[in-house]
């Protein structure tokens, strides 16, 4: 008796209540996909009250355009894009989308062989949360969301060659980022197995 059913218990079901603003609807679509899309939008932001109204702002921008799904993609894939849309524009607000002036460092970073599989996750995250605004940006436009260098161009407003050198930039300095990470646990272990 205890079990909670959802109201609306398929996709089809939900949408169609969704246009007619009904706040079950609402909440329960919100319910579903808030964690996914807050992850989403910190993916971008780093910063967790500002991702947190973005997200609220993307879900008030999916009830308001319900009518213009049209129901043949994914519904997530939809929601996605309007999250995606809303983090590059708080970004753009900020002014911090794409930083022109790079380091000489970031310039000249060697190509590093692949991460070890010492380097978890929420690690990985975390190196990706410490690029600078642009790089991250594109990464994660390009390599998680799965977007083309030209749809990338298009919505940041920028040439498809700046998106690409951005990428390139971004995964030259995670693996600086990485090896440094890796470097950093070898002394580690190293240091706790001389302590014994």
């Amino acid at each position: 008796m205890g079990r909670i059913l959802s109201l609306f218990s398929n996709e089809s079901q939900l949408i169609k209540a969704l246009r007619k603003e009904d706040p079950k609807a609402q909440r329960q679509l919100y319910d579903k996909y808030s964690a996914r899309m807050l992850a989403l939008c910190f993916r971008y932001i780093c910063d967790d009250m500002a991702a947190e109204d973005v997200m609220v702002e993307g879900f008030l921008k999916v009830f308001a355009k319900i009518a213009q799904f049209s129901e043949e993609g994914s519904f997530e894939g939809w929601i996605r894009r309007i999250m995606v849309n809303e983090a590059l524009g708080y970004l753009r607000k900020q002014k911090r989308i794409l930083e022109d002036t790079l380091s000489d460092e970031a310039n000249n970073i060697p190509d590093y062989a692949q991460a070890d599989k010492n380097l978890e996750t929420q690690e990985l995250l975390a190196l990706i949360e410490a690029l600078p605004t642009g790089y991250r940006t594109v990464f994660n436009l390009y390599a998680i969301e799965g977007y083309s260098h030209i749809e990338i161009a298009e919505m940041l407003g920028i040439a498809e060659s700046t998106s690409k050198s951005q990428l390139h930039r971004a995964r030259a300095m995670l693996q600086k980022m990485v090896l440094d990470w890796e470097n950093d646990f070898k002394k580690k272990v190293e240091y706790e197995k001389a302590s014994y």
